[in-house]
């Protein structure tokens, strides 16, 4: 659950009912070339990350399948389909207990609707979800991304009111119950949460998130929601392009990216080391608006010398501060990155900033994207070690619109 103080705030089934129905929350070694914030995705989709450096949160390159296992061994163990029944559209009744560690029974009740598809290829579901309450309406986000390494899931969560990225939960199906967990806070102390999918049936089935203050010995029931189906699939599929009006205040900032794009990328094989050997890939970003307007998920696929990568960025606006956040996962990792990058729209360019570890040292990243024209675009990656008086480009991300599209 994200942080449940973010959540109980607004006596939105915060955790789970957020979510909806599928699993909730998140989280590459490899070729330490790709790093987390590169990934353009963040404002165009492109999400690539810049390679080579850091290791701890560097992105992988695809993992050979030969690698992965036997055939044999990954179809016993393969989850990728364990919440493939929350596909669809559902009703769902939420009760909340205001506080649950301390033995009251308070509790406040909603009801909304659940939204839930595949993306990426299958490799991720996307859950959507609107309820009404007490404290009036609300909306949620919720990310399911799958780790076929260590077989589990991740779920991360984004409250329309806060628009923070809390802790993922994370977890795995066993007989047909599945539990995901995660640490968070509630009332300024540390605890422990659980979520639990259960009574499943092809029209219905429950989600339960406990707390835990005492290090998972016991557990305090604090949200239920109980979902019966209403579609079998979603209206329509979420469409590049889509023309579905933005109820974001600053909704419409990245409505140049959306689309399907032509994608030439040239990055730096190793930044601040003085290197000037540039590499080559081209490929596809895909650009699609969801969650009316306050999100936008990119997924990009590109080959070069190097190999293939694929990546998926979600992009999301934060009313509060106005500003845009990013961050993105791939296809071994089964989870977003850590900490996302934040910037504003300037006069039609957005500038990402964080600091992240490379090479050991704690460098300053921006990623900025902007408009060429109607059918052109560009981003760039940049490191600094200066706290910002320079930068070195690392990574260029070249835009053409494909028409039609």
């Amino acid at each position: 659950m994200t942080e449940t103080k973010t959540r109980a705030a607004h006596l939105l089934p915060l955790t789970h009912t957020a979510r909806g129905s599928v699993v909730k929350r998140r989280f590459s070694p490899g070729d330490k070339s790709f790093r987390i914030n590169l990934l353009k995705l963040a404002a165009f989709s492109l999400v690539l990350c810049a390679l080579g450096s850091q290791s701890e949160r560097a992105f992988s390159l695809p993992i050979p399948a030969a690698d992965a296992g036997s055939p044999q061994a990954n179809a016993a163990r393969d989850g990728q389909h364990n919440f493939d029944f929350g596909i669809g559209v559902w009703h769902t009744h939420i009760r909340r207990i205001l506080d649950p560690l301390s033995g009251s029974s308070d509790s406040v009740e909603l009801n909304g609707i659940v939204t839930s598809r595949k993306i990426w290829g299958g490799r991720a579901l996307l859950e959507e979800i609107e309820a009404d309450g007490p404290k009036g309406h609300w909306e949620g986000l919720s990310l399911f991304l799958y780790n076929p390494g260590s077989h589990q899931w991740s779920q991360s969560f984004i409250n329309s009111r806060m628009a923070s990225l809390g802790s993922p939960l994370i977890g795995s199906f066993q007989d047909g119950r599945g539990e995901l967990f995660s640490q968070d806070t509630f009332h300024d102390k540390s605890i422990l949460v659980r979520a639990v999918w259960s009574n499943i049936t092809p029209d219905s089935h429950t989600y339960e998130e406990s707390y835990s203050n005492d290090g998972g010995k016991t557990w305090a029931l604090s949200f239920t929601a109980n979902k019966t189906r209403e579609q079998q699939e979603p209206a329509s599929d979420i469409a590049a392009g889509s023309e579905t009006t933005s109820t974001a205040p600053d909704g419409h900032e990245f409505d140049f990216d959306f689309g399907t794009w032509k994608t030439h990328t040239s990055r730096l094989l190793h930044p601040l080391t003085g290197s000037t050997t540039w590499v080559d890939l081209d490929g596809t970003t895909v650009v699609k608006r969801i969650w009316n307007g306050r999100a936008n998920i990119a997924e990009f696929k590109a080959t070069g010398s190097s190999g293939t990568i694929e990546l998926l960025a979600l992009r999301w606006y934060n009313p509060n501060t106005r500003e845009w956040n990013i961050n993105f996962a791939t296809p071994n990792v089964g989870m977003l990155g850590n900490i996302p990058g934040v910037g504003v729209f300037k006069n039609g360019r957005c500038d990402f900033y964080d600091y992240e570890p490379i090479n050991g040292k704690s460098v300053l990243v921006r990623f900025s994207i902007w408009a060429i024209t109607t059918d052109t675009a560009q981003s760039e990656q940049a490191f600094s070690e200066d706290g910002g008086k320079t930068w070195e480009v690392n990574w260029i991300n070249r835009y053409t619109r494909v028409k039609g599209d």
